[in-house]
């Protein structure tokens, strides 16, 4: 967009490739900020949601087997004969 006044054409230009050297450098910072979690989670010993989700269903299974084992022995206590004093 041209004016009349040129001083303002300038400082209209200034403002535009200020406005793009900024937009460089904040694509650049983010870049750097997403290496660096990158880098720092590669470090942590975090399971992926596939380990987790596998972990969680062989948890769950277990406690069903646990509950099933308590019912059977609580069954088989129940069949012994009582032991006097």
């Amino acid at each position: 967009m041209q004016t009349r006044n040129p001083f303002i054409d300038d400082l209209t230009k200034m403002a535009n490739g200020a406005m793009g050297a900024l937009s460089g450098v904040k694509d650049e910072v983010e870049a750097r900020v997403r290496d660096q979690i990158a880098k720092i989670l590669d470090g942590m010993d975090i399971p992926r949601r596939d380990e987790f989700e596998a972990v969680k269903a062989m948890a769950a299974k277990a406690r069903e087997e646990n509950e099933a084992l308590k019912q059977q022995i609580a069954e088989l206590q129940a069949r012994l004969p009582n032991p006097g004093p």
